[in-house]
């Protein structure tokens, strides 16, 4: 059995593209949150610290502890707190308000940068405002040393950082932009990555675009949209899919399947059992490998139907780099069931603790999104017209 064909949930098709946008963005933010206390740790001890399963934002890992507990901080990791994984998602909106078209590597290097290296924001794990740059990872610091230090090609900018999820746990947009159009998704997204990722790396940006993109369409559920995730993935990527989503489909609770899908994914991660120790082969491009968190992410919607609530609890308890795999299942989810989706409790909280308004990044591009297309529709009939002229059927 495929996973393609174990699936029956459906998602409304009356949602508009304000209604999926909304929902994604805010889908991501969510489950970015709830991810954040326990990232690194494993299921087990999750279960330890919490008494039980997560269902629902939880306080930091060391409790008042947090600001001086290694390795966290200093971050405020939980209460609601978004991390990096929003932080760049959010940038990546406003480089879209800015350019008001659609991005490319240079995107990254004339705009994404400067707002990264000259902007002062509220950073909620740093109780501050701060440069964005002060939060973000060394992998995502990899892009202001290559483009402002360094002054790199952008589109060759990616080659020699290190190979994880840096890029794609932010890639919502790309996907958004070009809703109902998973194939301009990913080829958007892999030209913007490349200022950032390489190899498999590169490649999940363009498939976790994508998979935003599918959801997005009118009648799509968890299994559409993983069918486009293996139309389009390469290597490794597809393969990870593959097997992760192959044995989704034999789950509809995520503790059943929390142990399988690790299983499922593990030959093709190179991280390692222990996340916060990585194997030496760790990170680096392979062909033959793929990062953790996407696979997962979407084992994570198949299991649960779809259902926003299940699939990020379950992203949330799986453990390691679980911010991401839940920022990725709740973009996905939301896409799929809008905003309604979510648990107004979930989105209340977080927009409180980490001071944003969650529904000004979600107006901004879903007013770009329309201007896109139009200007996209005009092009397209400039070409079309074009092209019959040439081809003599005018």
């Amino acid at each position: 059995m495929t996973p393609t064909t174990s699936m029956t949930s459906t998602a409304p098709t009356t949602l508009t593209l304000d209604e999926r946008i909304t929902g994604a963005l805010i889908g991501a933010a969510v489950g970015d949150a709830l991810g954040g206390p326990v990232e690194g740790w494993t299921p087990e001890q999750i279960s330890e610290r919490h008494g039980g399963r997560i269902n629902g934002v939880v306080g930091p890992w060391y409790g008042e502890d947090w600001r001086t507990a290694r390795p966290i901080a200093p971050y405020h990791k939980g209460d609601g707190h978004i991390t990096d994984d929003t932080l760049m998602t959010h940038a990546l909106v406003r480089v879209y308000a800015t350019v008001r078209d659609h991005l490319d590597a240079y995107s990254v290097a004339d705009h994404l940068v400067p707002d990264l290296i000259s902007s002062p924001r509220w950073i909620p794990e740093l109780e501050a405002e701060a440069l964005p740059l002060q939060r973000i990872f060394l992998a995502e610091k990899w892009i202001v040393a290559r483009l402002h230090y360094g002054h790199v090609d952008p589109r060759e900018a990616g080659s020699g950082n290190i190979v994880n999820c840096g890029a794609a746990m932010y890639m919502a947009p790309a996907g958004l932009v070009n809703a109902a159009h998973p194939e301009a998704a990913y080829a958007e997204a892999l030209d913007i990555a490349g200022a950032h990722q390489s190899s498999y790396g590169r490649e999940a940006a363009g498939v976790f675009a994508a998979a935003v993109a599918a959801a997005c369409t009118p009648g799509a559920t968890p299994t559409t949209v993983v069918d486009t995730c293996l139309a389009l993935a390469k290597d490794g990527t597809r393969a990870a899919i593959e097997a992760v989503c192959e044995t989704a489909a034999g789950y509809s609770d995520f503790e059943a399947a929390l142990t399988p899908l690790r299983t499922a994914v593990a030959p093709f991660d190179t991280v390692g059992p222990d996340y916060r120790a990585p194997s030496l082969g760790a990170r680096r491009p392979s062909r033959l490998h793929s990062i953790e968190e996407l696979p997962v992410a979407l084992g994570m919607l198949l299991v649960a139907g779809g259902d926003f609530r299940h699939a990020v609890l379950g992203s949330v308890n799986y453990g390691r780099d679980c911010d991401s795999i839940a920022t990725m299942s709740g973009a996905l989810a939301g896409a799929l069931h809008g905003e309604q989706g979510v648990p107004a409790a979930w989105a209340k909280t977080v927009a409180e603790a980490s001071r944003l308004d969650l529904h000004a990044p979600a107006r901004t591009l879903t007013e770009v999104a329309r201007e896109i297309f139009e200007r996209d529709t005009a092009r397209r009939r400039a070409h079309e017209s074009a092209f019959a002229t040439l081809a003599g059927t005018r």
